[in-house]
């Protein structure tokens, strides 16, 4: 059957579903990225300090410390012990991303990727093509360059660019300079290169990504037989190299989707309108997902 090559992305899931259920991981992200930033601005905008800090490390309720792990790695490598509050903090979030997945941060709580979505989304509307793309492992070659750097200078050099402390600094202290670094990524990703950023360059993604290598909660092809090839899915998911062996592997091939590059962000699931796809553990039986599609 001849495709639509106009077809909407997500229309027949829309048509399938409802607008709301086509729609309802991305708005539970959205939903979960503000209302993040909205809590660091309780205090200082109104006195109510529900966190003390920033995203790189903070306090809960005067209780519960935070710490960014990939921020607590790099001041390791500066050669400073950390005290204890600190390391109970990045021991705390790393467990957490180690059971739902490293690259949740990305998707779920970094205000930068609603910067890489949106520019995302205006290069479908706009139909933009280019053929420049950066190597997935840059993102690893500049991990490695962030912590050298930290071990070189004592200096934690990352969080000096990094666009995450730069957005947070910027809403809650003023417009500055910093937004011009973040209109570059908005630019880079809708114009330069797709998904340039998160996918291709930002060591935080890379950091998380290994983190997350082995974590329980993981996106399903559970229901892959029912695959249409529309290849929605593909189109807007922002590491579409990780569906395939999930989505089209062998008959015992596990339909959970391994790779530590998964967002979580479950786009794919909004935008199919076969029910491919859905959140559950990593441990998928294989008859009993037989079962499910048969």
């Amino acid at each position: 059957m001849a495709k639509n090559i106009n077809k909407v992305i997500g229309q027949d899931a829309v048509i399938k579903k409802g607008w709301l259920l086509a729609h309802k991981w991305l708005l539970l992200r959205r939903f979960s990225q503000l209302g993040i930033i909205g809590l660091f601005l309780l205090g200082p905008v109104f006195g109510i300090w529900f966190i003390k800090g920033n995203m790189s490390s903070s306090l809960t309720l005067d209780t519960v410390p935070l710490t960014d792990p990939f921020v607590f790695l790099q001041t390791l490598f500066t050669g400073y012990i950390p005290e204890i509050t600190v390391i109970i903090g990045a021991v705390i979030v790393a467990l957490f991303y180690l059971i739902v997945g490293g690259r949740v941060y990305c998707s779920w709580v970094c205000p930068i990727n609603i910067v890489t979505d949106a520019a995302d989304w205006l290069r479908r509307v706009l139909k933009v093509k280019t053929s420049l793309s950066f190597s997935r492992m840059g993102r690893y070659g500049l991990l490695l360059v962030s912590l050298v750097l930290a071990s070189v200078t004592g200096v934690l050099v990352w969080e000096l660019v990094n666009p995450v402390t730069m957005i947070q600094r910027e809403i809650v202290f003023a417009m500055g300079l910093s937004w011009l670094f973040i209109t570059g990524i908005f630019i880079l990703d809708a114009f330069v290169s797709r998904r340039a950023w998160c996918g291709h360059l930002c060591p935080m993604g890379a950091f998380y990504g290994l983190l997350g290598q082995a974590s329980i909660i993981k996106v399903n092809a559970i229901n892959r037989d029912s695959c249409n090839d529309c290849m929605d899915c593909f189109a807007v998911c922002p590491e579409p190299q990780v569906i395939k062996p999930a989505l089209k592997g062998s008959v015992t091939s596990s339909p959970v989707i391994n790779s530590g590059n998964c967002t979580n962000c479950a786009r794919c699931i909004d935008v199919c309108a076969e029910n491919v796809f859905t959140i559950k553990h990593r441990f998928i039986n294989l008859k009993s997902t037989s079962r499910l599609v048969s």
